[in-house]
């Protein structure tokens, strides 16, 4: 599993910030607006920001005195082309295995 892949998938493994990244999706937000959704506080969700964009998935820039956060769809094509090489590729094996699969002969 290639590094990306696998920093995108543990990033969205946490279901809170899997919901934060889809709150994101509909529109940027800062911080305390993503606090505001969830059952966590603020410093909570800057950890969570901090790991999905470490991970390329989010990006942010200052607004005044606040960070707005945005899917970053640049690092969102990354992960999406690393799942479709590895979906690609556990299906071109099964093909492989279904074409070479012999019914088992009763005895």
């Amino acid at each position: 599993m290639g590094a990306y892949l696998q920093f995108g998938c543990e990033a969205l493994g946490d279901p809170t910030r899997f919901a934060i990244f889809e709150a994101l999706t509909e529109r940027p937000r800062a911080v305390g607006e993503l606090a505001g959704l969830f059952p966590v506080s603020r410093p909570a969700v800057s950890q969570h920001l901090k790991v999905l964009k470490d991970a390329g998935l989010v990006k942010d820039r200052k607004a005044g005195t606040r960070r707005v956060y945005a899917v970053d769809p640049e690092g969102v094509a990354r992960l999406r082309k690393e799942l479709d090489r590895v979906w690609t590729d556990a299906l071109s094996a099964f093909k492989r295995a279904a074409e070479t699969w012999e019914e088992p002969h009763n005895a």
